[in-house]
């Protein structure tokens, strides 16, 4: 398996060979070469295996440079009933990602996917605990060291601690905007105080973080010299991991491959549904892709009009479904790429635009009926419309979901089909969004007893500027 750029870059590359690296040296996001095809037959062959056994399956179709013996250490280590331990009572506790099906909506039957049983309650858990493991595992064959430099909107900077800390040759420098995440979620990230967890909160919001990231990546010499990598899903890592609880909610959805399953799924900075659009590449029998959005729904208006418009800092809302409060989508161009023919000369033109002009319109071209191709269809949510859909499946299904997984219901809901199921990716559990449960429900939702007083902890982070340079000598400062 080689891996190539979005942009066109003359290199191909090995799994080994990207993993560390984050963004291409042009500036792109790593794409396999071509994407490796399931049958029908071997998808059923697969339906007796543990999660992590079929992880194993799928993980080494893409990186078999690795070899299949210490793949299968690295998956059973990674996805264990210990590790995916924080699963609600209906769960069973021995099964990494559970359905909860709730019932049948219009002749078709609605379920989560429960994703959220990590040690930080969110589904960046599924992908981060398998990445922080491949780290180390390469880093110790090659004796090496990492300085990881990532942004979070919320989940992703917890998830990233909880899977790196303490870990040897490994420091985490990760950049958050100050005053846009719950409660709960800074208190995960602040109160470590592990030596090589660094938790920088900036001015502004996500896309600004990320923005930091992007730049520090693009400076070649500089990522060289401080050995930079990235865990945020321009990791290809991160997306072929989240590839497998695609493939693991199908066969659990379904009893014959010759069935179809929908799956509706929270998005913002458009890693989660990515790996969706490659399992369904890989040849599974996915109906519809339906990315949900929030008030910040420039990928809502894309998926409608072919109109891709990212938003300014000052244009992106803060809202109580702040993990997806993103305005211009990092992993979307893996899409573009394979939607306008992976002419990797236009999607450099495209992204340039971006930068430049704030987007691309595509709303009177030809390529604009091609995206119905790949299944893709969206629709948005708003505050309203979260507290109404949190409020509606607790009273008729006796369920609590947190306010992005109820972006995800009420967007699903839309795009029923008879005899079609629809498998609801859970985000996160609702503790992390006490604030809002207890607006919509009137009381607190459970939190796990190793959470009991988090934010009563104390918290060690440093407050800095959104300027690349001072985020440089802070790396410098720190790994000297």
């Amino acid at each position: 398996m080689k891996y190539i750029s979005t942009r066109g870059g003359p290199q191909e590359l090995s799994f080994l060979e990207i993993l560390l690296a984050g963004l291409a040296p042009d500036g792109g996001l790593y794409m396999p070469k071509s994407y490796p095809q399931i049958s029908k037959k071997t998808l059923d062959q697969w339906r007796s295996l543990s999660y992590a056994d079929l992880a194993v399956e799928i993980l080494q179709l893409f990186s078999d440079d690795i070899p299949l013996e210490d793949l299968k250490v690295i998956a059973h280590k990674t996805y264990t009933a210990k590790v995916y331990c924080h699963g609600r009572q209906y769960d069973n506790a021995n099964d990494i990602t559970p359905i909860h099906w709730l019932g049948n909506e219009f002749g078709t039957e609605i379920g989560l996917l429960s994703l959220s049983n990590g040690p930080t309650l969110a589904f960046k858990d599924m992908a981060m605990q398998l990445l922080g493991n491949l780290f180390e595992y390469v880093l110790a064959q090659q004796n090496r060291e990492l300085n990881i430099l990532g942004a979070t909107s919320g989940d992703t900077g917890s998830a990233a601690e909880y899977a790196m800390r303490g870990k040897r040759g490994i420091k985490v420098f990760m950049l958050s905007p100050s005053g846009k995440m719950s409660a709960f979620q800074c208190a995960q990230m602040y109160s470590l105080q592990d030596t090589n967890i660094f938790n920088i909160v900036i001015e502004g919001v996500f896309d600004d973080a990320q923005d930091i990231v992007k730049a520090v990546s693009n400076d070649l010499n500089f990522k060289s010299a401080y050995k930079i990598g990235t865990v945020n899903s321009i990791n290809w890592a991160r997306v072929v991991a989240q590839v497998v609880y695609y493939f693991a909610g199908y066969l659990r959805a379904t009893s014959s491959s010759e069935e179809k399953v929908s799956f509706c799924v929270p998005s913002g900075n458009f890693g989660n549904v990515c790996a969706g659009h490659i399992a369904r590449m890989m040849g599974l029998p996915i109906q519809k892709l339906i990315v949900a959005t929030n008030e910040n729904d420039v990928l809502d208006e894309f998926f409608k009009t072919g109109h891709y418009r990212a938003r300014k800092s000052a244009e992106t809302f803060h809202t109580s479904s702040p993990s997806m409060d993103i305005s211009k989508a990092s992993n979307f161009e893996r899409f573009v790429f394979d939607w306008l023919g992976r002419d990797g000369a236009l999607v450099k033109q495209l992204f340039a635009q971006v930068e430049t002009e704030g987007g691309f319109d595509y709303s009177g071209h030809p390529a604009k009926k091609m995206i119905e191709q790949f299944g893709f269809v969206s629709g948005k949510s708003t505050h309203e419309n979260r507290l109404n859909t949190i409020q509606q499946v607790s009273r008729v299904y006796g369920v609590v979901i947190d306010t992005h997984t109820a972006d995800g219901v009420k967007v699903a809901r839309e795009y029923l089909e008879p005899h079609v199921k629809m498998l609801v990716l859970e985000t996160a559990l609702p503790v992390k969004f006490s604030e809002t449960i207890e607006e919509a429900l009137g009381y607190l939702p459970e939190r796990p007893d190793a959470f009991i007083g988090i934010e009563e902890l104390p918290q060690r982070v440093y407050e800095m500027k959104p300027e690349v340079l001072a985020i440089k000598e802070f790396i410098v400062r720190h790994t000297r």
